[in-house]
């Protein structure tokens, strides 16, 4: 049996999904993205999950696609299913924290992209290559809203990497901490996220979404729909109540 190509395991309500293929530089190819919308579907329907975290084995996060494949399949415009990674969906409802353990370049960069945070290891290296290899980078065009229009630029028009540090200035990285300490680091925000409250969490995430496709007046408005189930739930009510009593709130996400 061959290895598994996306290691999937369970830390309390954090879901730690690992891309492995590290001989490929855990590159894309088809039985790897598979693998992933199929996590990321299972991460959605279980209710005890609340987070997930997305890593790499060895020494790169994802190269991005798997370029042998694409040679020996002579793609040209990559099919729909190709931007279908975080789920069948291409997106889930759940944070994602990507924990960036190297080279995240070009469909490795579009993980980081879709994922809602990120934790760098102090090695790591962000590029959009395409440029390098005569494709392209449509998906990108979200990264307007996370980082200014000159950066952008630099990462499309050169094809050159940056480092965590320059990325963490840039506003495209969280954190940059010690390689040694980035899974651990990762899975202590992911579990500070997971013990929250779910329905804020979702609605939280939703709202930032909406906010950039439009303006902060409709925006605002939206969030007031969006937050009324919030504050009619039961957790609303067990989250002062349990402050009030000095202990740990018992979520029920309903």
């Amino acid at each position: 049996m061959s290895e598994d190509v996306c290691l999937v395991r369970r830390e309390g309500r954090v879901l730690v999904v690992t891309l492995n293929r590290p001989a490929q530089r855990n590159a894309l190819n088809a039985e790897l993205r598979q693998r992933l919308r199929d996590a990321f579907d299972e991460f959605e329907a279980d209710d005890d999950l609340r987070c997930a975290v997305l890593t790499g084995t060895g020494k790169t996060f994802c190269a991005g696609g798997d370029l042998k494949e694409m040679a020996s399949q002579s793609v040209q415009i990559p099919p729909e299913e190709w931007g279908l990674l975080l789920s069948s969906r291409g997106h889930v409802p759940k944070p994602v924290i990507a924990a960036v353990n190297g080279h995240a370049l070009a469909g490795g960069f579009r993980l980081v992209q879709q994922s809602d945070l990120c934790l760098a290891a102090d090695t790591a290296v962000f590029g959009i290559s395409e440029v390098k290899r005569g494709r392209g980078a449509p998906w990108a065009a979200p990264l307007i809203d996370i980082v200014s229009k000159r950066v952008m630029m630099e990462l499309l028009l050169t094809g050159e990497p940056m480092t965590a540090q320059r990325a963490y200035e840039v506003g495209f990285v969280n954190r940059v901490v010690p390689a040694d300490r980035l899974l651990d680091e990762a899975l202590s925000m992911a579990q500070t996220v997971a013990a929250n409250a779910p329905l804020s969490i979702e609605a939280g995430k939703k709202l930032v979404e909406i906010s950039t496709e439009m303006g902060s007046t409709l925006a605002t408005e939206y969030a007031n729909t969006l937050y009324e189930k919030v504050y009619r739930s039961d957790d609303a009510i067990e989250g002062p109540r349990a402050f009030a009593e000095k202990r740990e709130p018992v979520w029920m996400g309903q």
